[in-house]
């Protein structure tokens, strides 16, 4: 089975990268992760880049969530994409 990152370990990672403490990292990671619940909840669309965009869109009965992956993320999985930088 592949290995999962759950949310305390992306902490933990977040943290090392970025020099700060863990208890700042996962204070900004909820806010961020609200932020992106709350404009999706509103129908509005999240961009974020050399990532992808998240949405949602109504359907006949309810609301379809959706998300479409920047260029780079499918040039790293060989889809079709016009990337060229580093991966």
């Amino acid at each position: 089975m592949r290995k999962r990152i759950d949310r305390d370990e992306l902490v933990r990672l977040i943290s090392e990268r970025v020099s700060k403490k863990e208890s700042g990292v996962a204070e900004l990671l909820d806010a961020t992760l609200e932020e992106i619940y709350t404009a999706l909840k509103r129908g509005e669309c999240v961009s974020l880049k050399n990532f992808g965009t998240f949405y949602v869109r109504p359907e006949r009965e309810s609301w379809v969530f959706k998300f479409n992956p920047s260029q780079r993320l499918r040039a790293l999985f060989g889809w079709s994409s016009t990337y060229k930088g580093d991966l």
